[in-house]
């Protein structure tokens, strides 16, 4: 039988990429479900080539567009309501969940409450609620397969491996766009310049992340969730060819690496076809010809986003949801021209410094640890 698919964020890269990997593979893979924002043509143009039976839009107004141009061809929602829908479609067996931001967090529990097998590509999720994640997962036996290329990456690095034996895991990092700037060029840098990662095709929130490297920081607190490590094990180190995407280092001094060309499809088609491995149309990795993998120390002086992530994840309670709330907020507002590249970080670690941390949250309380602190970020730096 075919394995049916539903898809948070199918506009958004990982989503584009998600599709295209369904699409190379037919015969396997059907897709009952999907989730936009407001690109109707592109969303048009996935409904006529995939049938989905569900699509969510943004709001009622992109859903009324939509309706007039689709007809009743597949039933269309919007809003949270619609997302929710989507994620626990009785008919998936897996939800990608590729929406940006904490919006992902409600649908994601509501997939593992129904039952639905997670892929991971929405890191905010985990780093608001990961114990509240973690618990649901467990508590419904709903795997959780991480998409993120490092800790996709990690997951395949402890397959068939004691987690009793593993020492540290390392997390490595592109240092994108900036990575050979010197901290004092980076205060006028521009968006044009922050939006081009060297090494990934991304979307923009997600390279804006990997220039801060607030990105990292978020995989870290992300990592803690996922694998069960503290804060003291993981650590993270500076790659710029991305050909390594993490490692792990177990008891023996035994350090295990996944190496791959940097394209996202590899680590969507493993979390599609897990445990199996099948062929695709990707590139396949010439040691010879890359011809040298460098690395350096993570400097939290030139990336002070990176302390910031640990002291929130050792922190707890609602510090994470904060961190990641008030970045998510910085760099809309940096994308929008309306504070500096490095104001980002000013930024974040003002709304942090200001929050009081509820320990142990519900849902309801990390809901509104994150209305403060988007809050609180867009107050910021105003004249």
């Amino acid at each position: 039988m075919k394995k049916r698919i539903a898809i948070l964020g199918s506009t958004g890269s990982i989503g584009t990429q998600t599709l295209d990997v369904i699409a190379n593979h037919p015969e396997r893979f059907e897709v009952v479900a999907l989730a936009a924002g407001r690109n109707i043509d592109l969303i048009l143009e996935q409904i006529r080539t995939f049938c989905p039976r569900v699509v969510s839009v943004a709001d009622a107004s992109a859903a009324s567009e939509l309706k007039s141009r689709i007809g009743d061809e597949v039933q269309i929602e919007h809003g949270e309501r619609g997302l929710i829908q989507v994620a626990a479609h009785s008919g998936a067996d897996m939800l990608v969940t590729a929406i940006v931001g904490s919006r992902g967090l409600a649908p994601t529990l509501a997939a593992i409450e129904a039952g639905v097998a997670i892929g991971l590509a929405n890191k905010e999720t985990l780093i608001s609620a990961g114990h509240l994640i973690m618990e649901a997962a467990k508590r419904r036996a709903v795997p959780i397969i991480p998409i993120d290329s490092e800790h996709s990456a990690i997951f395949q690095c402890l397959n068939g491996e004691n987690p009793a034996q593993v020492k540290r895991i390392i997390l490595t990092a592109s240092g994108g766009a900036f990575r050979d700037k010197q901290r004092s060029e980076l205060a006028r840098v521009t968006v044009e310049e922050a939006l081009r990662h060297p090494n990934w095709s991304m979307g923009a929130k997600i390279t804006i992340d990997s220039a801060t490297m607030v990105n990292k920081g978020l995989e870290v607190i992300e990592a803690h969730w996922l694998f069960g490590l503290d804060y003291d094990r993981i650590e993270v180190v500076i790659h710029p060819e991305s050909i390594i995407h993490s490692m792990v280092e177990y008891a023996d001094t035994s350090i295990i690496a996944q190496l791959g060309n940097p394209d996202m499809r590899v680590p969507i088609q493993y979390a599609l076809t897990y445990p199996e491995r099948i062929a695709g149309p990707y590139r396949p990795l010439d040691l010879v010809r890359a011809g040298a993998l460098h690395f350096r120390p993570m400097d939290t002086d030139r990336y002070p986003s990176v302390s910031m992530a640990y002291d929130a994840g050792r922190c707890g309670g609602t510090m994470p949801t904060v961190f990641s709330a008030a970045n998510e907020v910085a760099v809309e507002r940096f994308l929008q021209r309306d504070i500096e590249f490095l104001q980002i970080e000013d930024v974040i670690a003002s709304v942090m410094e200001q929050h009081q941390v509820t320990p142990h949250p519900g849902l309801e309380e990390i809901l509104a640890a994150d209305h403060w602190a988007r809050d609180m970020a867009r107050r910021m730096f105003r004249p």
